[in-house]
């Protein structure tokens, strides 16, 4: 059965599409089945795997409303083996939409259940709220993966995302863990990015990810080509960072990693 993994911090501007977007790719890379699922009504995982999301016409949207099945939603990538449930700014609407709805928050966890085994890997991209999209997404999820940027309030605001996870496991999802936490946007130059680090390290009772995303002007320029950065430029820190992270992630809970 396939592991779904969501990628979630409410906090924006983390890094938490582009750890989306390219884990889902590098995971595919390394010969995975792997189905990346945008439920962030921005959309930008859709157009970071170079997919048009307003052409689009089962997405999301359609399939939270019940107005779609999830295979009619399947869309191909440009990367080998990655398929896509894209998304456009109609989803924000789902939000009201779905008020009153009964179970609501499963929507997502039903739609899975009849593809998961067809894949090694659902990677899910959350909106940076946490909302019902999020929780939907944490409902049907194995484990929630957060994207940490490093700077100086790296931690404000994380306290609140693992009471959230905290939330759906006693209420909705038992099952649910962390993941753990990957550090991004770190910047060798400055004693900061080493100094939050060592902070979360220190405060965090939490797995964190060995592998560090580098700030990468590569990795920044890729998502406006409509490409992951294993596409846009193989040989680019940022792609073996998130190489070295994918192989993490399939070998998490082995004992010799």
């Amino acid at each position: 059965m396939g592991r779904v993994i969501v990628v979630a911090n409410q906090k924006g501007g983390v890094g938490k599409t582009t750890t989306a977007i390219n884990l889902s790719a590098c995971l595919a890379e390394a010969g995975k089945k792997v189905l990346a699922i945008d439920m962030d009504p921005q959309g930008n995982m859709t157009s970071g795997l170079g997919v048009e999301k307003d052409s689009i016409e089962n997405n999301v949207y359609k399939l939270l409303l019940g107005e779609t099945d999830i295979e009619q939603c399947f869309q191909n990538t440009i990367v080998d083996g990655l398929q896509l449930v894209a998304s456009n700014i109609d989803l924000a609407a789902a939000e009201i939409e779905l008020i009153g709805e009964a179970e609501k928050e499963f929507i997502l966890q039903r739609a899975l259940e009849k593809v998961r085994d067809d894949f090694d890997f659902v990677i899910v991209d959350c909106p940076p709220s946490l909302n019902v999209l999020t929780i939907n997404s944490m409902c049907a999820a194995n484990t929630v993966l957060v994207p940490i940027q490093c700077e100086y309030y790296a931690l404000e605001g994380l306290s609140q995302l693992i009471h959230t996870i905290e939330l759906v496991q006693e209420r909705l999802n038992p099952d649910l863990e962390i993941e753990g936490v990957v550090f991004t946007m770190y910047d060798a130059r400055t004693n900061l990015s080493l100094q939050v680090v060592e902070n979360v390290k220190n405060n965090l009772q939490q797995t964190i990810y060995k592998t560090i995303i580098p700030r990468n002007v590569r990795l920044a320029e890729a998502p406006s080509h409509g490409m992951p950065i294993i596409l846009y430029d193989s040989k680019s820190a940022g792609a073996e960072s998130y190489r070295l992270l994918a192989e993490e992630v399939i070998h998490r809970g082995e004992e010799e990693w």
